[in-house]
């Protein structure tokens, strides 16, 4: 995880007083993996060659029926 988005993360939390150990930090960073990899195939299952904000409800996972 990028140093940067790391910090982020930890300020999120901190704010509301939450302490994160490093362990979780990985936890949530395959999280955050799994979740866009689950919108990627979303939008290929979807027909989706660019995805734009107007179609971000395929990525995820609000199909419309």
């Amino acid at each position: 995880m990028n140093a940067l988005i790391k910090k982020n993360l930890k300020n999120k939390f901190k704010a509301e007083g939450v302490q994160l150990s490093a362990d979780m930090i990985e936890v949530i960073d395959e999280h955050i993996n799994r979740e866009l990899y689950n919108m990627a195939k979303r939008c290929k299952k979807g027909n989706v060659k660019r995805l734009t904000p107007d179609l971000m409800w395929i990525a995820l996972g609000r199909m419309m029926e």
